[in-house]
């Protein structure tokens, strides 16, 4: 499961007039790492904390439109200003996208630029092949949430204490994240569970989330 070439990925993008979204470029790296704790605070510990070191990028995110990494960084402009990064994993044993992290300037929040990134990134997954695509959301703001559920994301669950928060000033815990996922492979091509191989807990959780 290889990423599109970016010169058919990028057009499938579609952002808000004045907007443009491109490949993380080695120059604009400082300015990212600089910019993701102001934008997403909530970043400074746990998994995502990775977004503000310099060695992450140059070690294992693709740059200067190169395909050659599992990770991407997209960033999104208003005409020379960065205003927003977007991150993905391909996982390409499972033909999974993780959606790993988005980060918008609060003045540019409310655009529908994350809605955009989203919609026109499931494009390319579809497209490189890939079957499945989710992302671990905070529970701290509704934002997330509730423009994930908009977008056609299924609320799968919740992962006790699996990332790492600054709660209050010199106070961090583990928290819960929900998990939200969305299919790209056609239906046809999915195996659905047999009740009988499920425990009776398994059957209920199932059940409530998948009623159809």
């Amino acid at each position: 499961m290889n990423w599109l070439p970016w010169s058919e990925a990028l057009p499938l993008i579609d952002l808000p007039p004045g907007y443009t979204v491109r490949t993380l470029q080695r120059e604009h790296i400082g300015a990212v790492v600089h910019a993701v704790p102001r934008w997403y605070p909530d970043v400074t510990f746990g998994v995502n904390s990775v977004f503000m070191r310099e060695d992450f990028y140059l070690d294992r995110v693709c740059l200067d439109g190169a395909t050659d990494k599992d990770l991407i960084t997209l960033t999104v402009w208003h005409g020379d200003e960065l205003v927003g990064v977007w991150g993905s994993e391909r996982e390409v044993d499972s033909l999974a996208l993780w959606g790993r992290i988005v980060a918008i300037a609060p003045d540019h929040a409310g655009k529908g630029l994350t809605r955009a990134i989203n919609q026109g990134m499931e494009e390319v997954g579809r497209r490189m092949g890939a079957a499945f695509i989710y992302a671990l959301v905070t529970l701290r703001h509704r934002f997330m949430q509730q423009g994930l559920e908009s977008g056609g994301y299924r609320l799968l669950g919740f992962f006790p204490g699996y990332d790492r928060e600054l709660v209050a000033p010199g106070v961090v815990k583990r928290v819960y994240q929900a998990v939200y996922a969305k299919l790209l492979a056609p239906e046809d091509k999915v195996l659905r569970p047999d009740p009988k191989n499920m425990s009776p807990a398994a059957r209920r959780l199932y059940a409530l989330l998948f009623p159809d």
